[in-house]
């Protein structure tokens, strides 16, 4: 992943300098001239965002547009630093929701707010809110005052709207899915797709399309299968890597999942295999969010006891496989380098260790 990791390079780099132009003159962010907790509010979303991750939507980005082209496309900066500030929205509300303290190895944003005042927690909930709120508009901003050709921006910042639309519906199905004592496979699926899979594969793939001056709409079928089967097999990986992965690799508590109560692709999988001695461990731990050490690592003892662990690798390399496959219909009418990095992706995805 030698290209991947050139265009993270890149990115990071570009990244940090668009949060110091906010507070320039020219292209400033235009924050109110009195109190310190707006200018907090943007430092937070600015450490958060340039923390780090895998960077999977600008990667994906940038080899969208390297389907059409191999030279310089212009618009690919702004739309990666949309797709990235997007995501930063995403995770500090997604930290709130799950009261999560640790986020990319350093304090969740709402974590942050919380050791600042530990007396005023409804202020540090209000402010957390309000952080991720400023990253959503900010995403939309950069497209559109960013100097692009104005149809180009538009069409952008459509793409971009419409995915923030159903990333947040995603978000409301997440929290429905967990009132259901066990979710089948297509819930599952319908939270990965409007969640994450819109906005961290298919949105960029259109995006970096739209950017080369290619039309992605007599193509979206097969975009969307594409993104589809390569969420799902991204998404079982983050859930088994939750579970079983190294907490200083995945940069987060293993087991917040469990913890949180989250009927994860794992949860599913346990529910579904474990005996009623076996579940009394299991709901004892699901949903509490003191639950120990000890407990958690007799879950783990049962789900590989049952064979969940392999079991999931298995489902997470079948999907990915599909991804690949679709990838591979590709060629003969997109340019082949740029086809292979798709097709390689999906096996890269399920075997990452963070």
């Amino acid at each position: 992943m030698r290209r991947a990791a050139g265009h993270q390079r890149r990115f990071d780099e570009r990244f940090a300098a668009y949060f110091d132009s906010l507070a320039g003159r020219r292209g400033g962010l235009d924050l109110p001239p009195y109190g310190a907790f707006p200018a907090r509010a943007l430092d937070l979303v600015r450490e958060l965002a340039l923390r780090g991750g895998k960077r999977l939507r600008v990667v994906v980005l940038h080899e969208a547009a390297a389907l059409v082209t191999g030279e310089e496309v212009a618009g690919l900066d702004e739309a990666a630093i949309a797709i990235e500030l997007l995501h930063a929205h995403g995770l500090i509300h997604d930290d709130i929701i799950d009261d999560s303290p640790v986020r990319r190895g350093g304090p969740s944003t709402y974590y942050a707010y919380r050791h600042e005042f530990p007396d005023r927690p409804d202020t540090a909930l209000a402010l957390a809110v309000l952080a991720g709120d400023l990253a959503a508009f900010l995403s939309m901003r950069v497209l559109l005052t960013g100097g692009l050709p104005p149809a180009l921006a538009v069409a952008l910042a459509a793409v971009h709207a419409d995915v923030g639309a159903s990333t947040v519906a995603g978000q409301v199905l997440d929290l429905e899915r967990d009132f259901r004592p066990a979710p089948d496979l297509p819930l599952l699926h319908a939270v990965t797709e409007y969640k994450s899979s819109r906005y961290s594969v298919l949105a960029p793939l259109r995006m970096g399309l739209l950017a080369a001056g290619a039309d992605p709409a007599p193509h979206d079928g097969g975009l969307s299968a594409y993104a589809t089967a390569l969420g799902i097999a991204n998404q079982i990986h983050d859930d088994w890597l939750d579970l079983f992965g190294d907490p200083g690799s995945i940069g987060k508590s293993a087991g917040s999942d469990i913890r949180s109560g989250r009927h994860s692709y794992v949860v599913r999988a346990l529910l579904a295999a474990v005996d009623a001695g076996e579940r009394r461990v299991l709901d004892s731990a699901l949903g509490d969010p003191d639950c120990d050490d000890d407990t958690l690592d007799r879950v783990r003892e049962i789900a590989r006891a049952h064979g969940v662990d392999a079991a999931l690798r298995a489902e997470a390399g079948r999907h990915a496989r599909e991804a690949a496959a679709v990838a591979g219909g590709w060629r003969g009418h997109w340019r082949a380098e740029a086809v292979a990095f798709f097709e390689h992706l999906p096996t890269w995805t399920v075997a990452r260790d963070r």
